[in-house]
């Protein structure tokens, strides 16, 4: 009787997905290896790091212990109090944005005003209003989901949110947020079914609408002629895609070891943020990026997997908010290392959980909570506790 109640209390008791959490623990440990790897050289040359080689890897370290707590404290929140709350957190992401071009607030660097001074650290709203975006669309699909085929009362009003939301990142400028956060919407739309008309026109205003940004912006179409020939000016345009090109070729299949690479030598710019993939691949070859992308793309999956589960529950809010994480990931993961190994254009955008950054790896830990969350209320929800 009692190996019967215990083996009842064990199938009862639910669960959370230790794949997804593992995964996740793996690119996040992954990530601190490689900033610490990737920054020693440019903190010791550094005034501002104060010449403290393990500068940046102490800051990593305390945004990921950060990004636990926040984590933690997610994880005890039940999915319906995110979807009460997601038209709030999504206005109070546009404010933070608007914040963040005041010129007493705002914070620039690198010639964009992206950041918003916390005296001990800088937050990037943007960040931020990637799940704040995913949320509120999931949210809306559901709210607007008799009328969600109807372009004045269906996708009107959440078009005008999203280009109002793209109108302030094109002035920090932010392009790489900007077009996440461009796909997470678009995308959750098409999940919840918006016209196949409006879904055409889509398709042919959004890329003429960013030809026109690139064109009319003078850095961005630099970057752009330097994708196409990194060798024609390789000292100016194509500076950062040539050195992340070298890196990859020296790397070659196993690489040349941790701690070998020359490119983070101060040869490669933002080896520690943008471009920690090309420092990777130098050090680990193509054998340590194949990993990489494995392990990104097994979380995308499960993503959807656990969107799978939350639509049998008929919990379609953490569905589509499921799937948004995972299109938010794929996309940015895409961006990134499409950029490192010349794909794309050079373009600003972090590798979620590995790149350094605080906004950056509190969000994803934050998101990655969400996700864990669901599949928790989905294992209760099949098992009827």
């Amino acid at each position: 009787m009692i190996d019967k109640f215990s083996s009842k209390s064990i199938i009862d008791k639910p669960s959370f997905d230790h794949g997804l959490f593992w995964v996740s623990s793996i690119l996040i440990a992954i990530g601190l290896i490689m900033v610490y790897a990737s920054s020693i050289s440019f903190a010791e040359a550094n005034k501002f790091t104060k010449h403290q080689n393990y500068f940046f890897l102490l800051r990593q370290s305390i945004y990921i212990f950060l990004g636990l707590i926040g984590g933690f404290i997610t994880f005890q929140i039940p999915i319906r109090w995110w979807q009460k709350m997601s038209p709030y957190l999504f206005m109070a992401g546009i404010v933070l944005l608007i914040l963040v071009l005041i010129p007493s607030i705002g914070h620039k660097v690198n010639g964009s005003k992206r950041w918003i001074s916390l005296f001990i650290v800088n937050m990037q709203p943007s960040e931020f209003m990637k799940l704040f975006t995913a949320m509120y669309a999931s949210d809306y699909v559901l709210r607007k989901s008799k009328i969600i085929t109807s372009f004045l009362k269906g996708f009107l009003p959440m078009a005008a949110a999203i280009i109002l939301t793209s109108l302030l990142l094109i002035l920090e400028p932010d392009y790489g947020a900007f077009f996440v956060i461009l796909v997470i919407a678009i995308c959750i739309l098409i999940l919840g079914g918006i016209d196949k008309k409006i879904l055409m026109g889509l398709t042919i205003v959004v890329p003429i609408v960013i030809t026109l940004l690139i064109y009319f912006r003078e850095n961005s179409m630099q970057r752009v002629l330097g994708f196409y020939d990194p060798w024609a000016d390789p000292y100016n345009r194509g500076y950062q895609l040539a050195q992340a090109l070298i890196a990859f070729g020296r790397g070659e299949i196993f690489g040349v070891g941790l701690g070998g690479s020359v490119q983070k030598l101060n040869y490669l710019p933002e080896a520690h943020t943008d471009f920690i993939l090309a420092v990777l691949a130098e050090e680990f070859g193509f054998f340590g990026v194949l990993i990489v992308i494995g392990l990104f793309s097994w979380l995308v999956i499960r993503a959807f997997g656990i969107a799978k589960d939350a639509i049998i529950n008929e919990s379609y809010y953490s569905a589509l908010l499921s799937q948004g994480i995972g299109i938010w990931f794929g996309t940015q993961c895409l961006i990134n290392m499409g950029v490192n190994m010349g794909l794309l254009p050079t373009k600003g955008l972090t590798l979620p959980l590995m790149s350094y950054g605080g906004s950056s790896i509190l969000v994803n830990m934050i998101a990655l909570a969400i996700l864990l969350r669901i599949d928790w209320e989905n294992r209760r929800e099949l098992r009827g506790i």
